[in-house]
């Protein structure tokens, strides 16, 4: 573990330049830090998650983030735009080890790869449930599971595995 701990702390100092890095299969992936439009998507999307059942079943809590390290069972570590999970994960100081549910990416113009390319396939080898990557150019909403993938439009309503709820 001190070596991740050293690891995220060399991560966490290329902020300082405005970049954000991840690690993903051993490969060093980078982008500059998120613009005006990428926040907003990211607000707006964040404020649509909610359980689909009632807050008084046993249930998913639909704990969402953004932009947080999550250091997944192969050893990678990155940073979706929004993870969701159904309890708040235990790691406070250290990148999260807990698999999120689902994840959600915004596409930043030139980085169309690093999150249609790269991030669903890995996402879901490390046992990510769903994920969703949303274009805020074309409005295009990608939706894969384990058994699929399918292509939608925005706004689009969607319900997670884990019975949360959310508009894209």
């Amino acid at each position: 573990m001190a070596g991740s701990d050293a690891l995220l702390k060399q991560l966490l100092r290329a902020e300082e330049i405005g970049v954000r890095l991840e690690i993903v299969a051993g490969l060093p992936i980078w982008e500059a830090q998120p613009l005006l439009r990428h926040q907003e998507q990211v607000d707006r999307i964040r404020a649509s998650i909610h359980p689909r059942a009632p807050a008084d079943q046993a249930g998913c809590g639909c704990f969402h983030i953004a932009d947080i390290y999550i250091q997944f069972p192969d050893g990678s570590l990155k940073r979706p735009d929004i993870s969701i999970f159904c309890a708040r994960p235990l790691d406070e100081d250290t990148a999260v080890t807990t698999v999120p549910e689902a994840v959600i990416e915004v596409i930043s113009k030139g980085y169309e790869a690093k999150d249609l390319e790269i991030g669903p396939r890995f996402y879901l080898s490390q046992g990510v449930k769903d994920v969703i990557v949303f274009d805020p150019y074309t409005l295009v909403v990608l939706h894969a599971r384990r058994d699929g993938a399918k292509r939608l439009v925005s706004p689009a309503h969607l319900l997670l595995e884990c019975g949360c709820e959310l508009i894209v």
